[in-house]
């Protein structure tokens, strides 16, 4: 007897459109679709083709009319402005529907673009919602994104109207986001006709008459407006991520197809009922942001919670803990990094006995690959299931899962489980052929991809199909590297740009680290594959040791290098591993490796817009430079 997954599964394969259909039969429309896939222009595929509806109706308006309007929407806890603030669903509605009368007062209309460049606060929220009801398409910025980043992003989506904040909090210290914005619009070629700033008490901005206005001033004298109808193929937002040009690539998500996937997934993958609260400890200025801050929770009548903190450091690394607790979350969403960041200061878990964690039922890491090690600590500590699971901005909810909705499958620590409904995940050869089982390859997944994916990309069509389409005919390129098991269970282990060639042997960089940390003093790790004469690439491992440990670092070198020859073997010709205090990492958690792969090859480097920390870079730079490699420069 198949299982309750592979039950589902095997429905959504016998007959895609039906699935989806019944999966749209949850969600409020003005008017039913003409076609549930439109394959008219494959393969760019649109979703719902010929529905009218309307994002915020689904977020706010329809749980306000169906009896949540007293329970709480959203809880914002700010550990570095000491503020916690809790709204209703009623509440949230009058706040978006004021903003979203802001928004129109300034002549922004269906199909107009807002950028919003704000902090974790809950006007980020609110700005997004109030752009969703009124049909325009909002481009979020990660808040303290450089000028030069902000300014691309102004060309490329011209927006009407741009929303921001005097500054954000980062700990201990304030982010002037004005004097960014300033200068953003000053070196872009697009000027936005108005900006609407948040003044935070904790840095006034000074203003430039006729083109900034107040927000505190604006709300004070709108009138709230109801949505709009749109089509459910209008775009919602635009999302921008990295490119391989250097330029950002603008991913767009429909408001029709993006309502069926996410509110589906909320209780089918993250097992989540109406009236439970919900966590994502991310940044609304990324995918996970926008899909499990804001609009799932909402459109599934959840409560959900915006943090303006970090896992360690406000206070302490019982942070999270305290979060849980305080506001009784179910479920929550994190980056395996800030676990491994809990893990270094407080290996034996001492925070966690502090807080009464009852009602937490499970935790979910995504965003980057979770070594087996980080994954198994949480589960010991937490003693919920403690979930892997993979997706990318361009899909915006996940490929592979383990769905507790339907079916709480076997952990298999390493891998991100099976493939949800709506993906076909494959694994193949460089020459387009699928791979047997526990064989490496490219991992594509096959067209249509399923409703919440991105159907091409802002004002680029033949980008969209250059960059993914055009590798493997039939199959968007995820560019990862991995493998399925015997029981199809996906094992994401690098991008495919991580892949190293060391004497023609094919390695991967992400089954490397996992050795490496899986040695009882490494808090966490990254390989890179430097440049060698001889060999074409060899590895080298950037560590970061747990707290208190202090024993030789040439002892804890020699023993890791032993380890990798033991478990993979001296094909690897691992020799060289440099001991740093923190790995340099992007906003949202993510590992530079490219850019310390630039640093060890001692090739010119551009300094990423998005590091968390640059004078990290630096202490590689001198790391790797007490070891002989060549001095590189940003």
């Amino acid at each position: 007897m198949p299982g309750d997954y592979e039950a589902t599964y095997a429905r959504w394969r016998r007959d895609p459109e039906a699935f989806w259909a019944e999966a749209a039969e949850d969600v409020s429309w003005y008017e039913k679709w003409e076609s549930v896939l439109d394959d008219s222009a494959a393969p760019l595929y649109r979703w719902f083709a010929g529905a009218k509806v309307n994002t915020c109706y689904n977020a706010l308006d329809r749980h306000v009319e169906g009896g949540r309007a007293e329970q709480l929407a959203l809880v914002y806890d700010s550990p570095v402005t000491s503020t916690v603030e809790r709204f209703t669903y009623r509440q949230l509605l009058d706040r978006v529907s004021r903003f979203a009368g802001v928004l129109d007062s300034q002549g922004v209309s269906r199909g107009d673009r807002v950028i919003i460049y704000l902090p974790m606060v809950p006007e980020a929220v609110i700005a997004m919602l109030a752009c969703a009801r009124i049909g325009a398409v909002h481009s979020v910025v990660f808040g303290g994104f450089a000028a030069n980043e902000l300014d691309t992003r102004i060309d490329d989506a011209r927006p009407k109207v741009v929303v921001s904040a005097s500054c954000g909090i980062e700990v201990a210290r304030i982010v002037p986001y004005k004097p960014l914005l300033d200068g953003a619009i000053e070196t872009a070629a697009y000027k936005p006709e108005r900006c609407i700033i948040l003044q935070r008490p904790q840095e006034r901005a000074t203003m430039v008459e006729g083109r900034d206005l107040d927000w505190a001033a604006l709300v004070a004298a709108a009138d709230p407006i109801d949505c709009v109808p749109v089509a459910a193929t209008d775009p919602l937002y635009i999302l921008y991520t990295s490119g391989t040009t250097g330029v950002p690539k603008g991913v767009v998500r429909d408001n029709g197809g993006h309502l069926v996937a996410l509110k589906w997934s909320m209780k089918a993958i993250y097992g989540l009922d109406p009236g439970d609260v919900f966590w994502a400890a991310s940044d609304v200025g990324w995918v996970v942001g926008h899909s499990y801050i804001v609009y799932g929770p909402l459109f599934h009548g959840c409560t959900t919670v915006l943090y303006e903190g970090k896992p360690v450091g406000t206070p302490d690394p019982g942070a999270f803990w305290r979060v849980i607790s305080d506001h009784g979350v179910n479920v929550m969403f994190t980056a395996p990094t800030a676990f491994r960041a809990i893990r270094r200061e407080d290996p034996s878990g001492e925070f966690l006995h502090k807080y009464d964690l009852e009602g937490f039922r499970s935790l979910f890491l995504a965003g980057e690959r979770c070594d087996p090690a980080t994954l198994e600590w949480a589960l010991e500590r937490l003693g919920v299931p403690v979930i892997d699971h993979w997706w990318q901005t361009e899909t915006g909810w996940p490929i592979c899962a383990n769905p507790v909705g339907i079916e709480l499958l076997p952990v298999k620590p390493g891998s991100s489980c099976v493939s949800m409904p709506g993906y076909d995940v494959r694994v193949l050869s460089e020459s387009g052929n699928e791979v047997p089982a526990g064989d490496a390859g490219t991992i594509v997944v096959g067209l249509p991809l399923p409703p919440g994916c991105l159907p091409t990309l802002w004002r680029n069509d033949e980008g969209y199909r250059g960059s993914y389409l055009a590798a493997f005919p039939g199959y968007y390129l995820t560019a990862d590297a991995g493998y399925k098991d015997e029981d199809g269970y996906v094992w994401i282990m690098s991008r495919t740009d991580d892949i190293i060639n060391v004497a023609g042997h094919r390695l991967s960089t992400g089954a490397l680290e996992e050795v490496l940390a899986a040695h009882a003093d490494v808090a966490e790790c990254a390989v890179i594959g430097v440049a060698d004469a001889l060999k074409g690439d060899v590895p080298l491992g950037v560590i970061v040791l747990k707290a208190g440990v202090d024993r030789p670092h040439e002892e804890i070198v020699a023993e890791l290098i032993q380890m990798v020859r033991t478990q993979i073997g001296p094909v690897a010709s691992f020799k060289a591993a440099v001991i740093v205090e923190r790995l340099p990492k992007t906003r949202s958690g993510k590992v530079l490796r490219g850019t310390m792969k630039k640093i060890a090859d001692g090739v010119e480097y551009r300094m990423p817009a998005t590091i968390d920390e640059p004078a990290i870079l630096e202490e590689i730079a001198q790391a790797l430079a007490a070891l002989g490699y060549p001095p590189a420069q940003p």
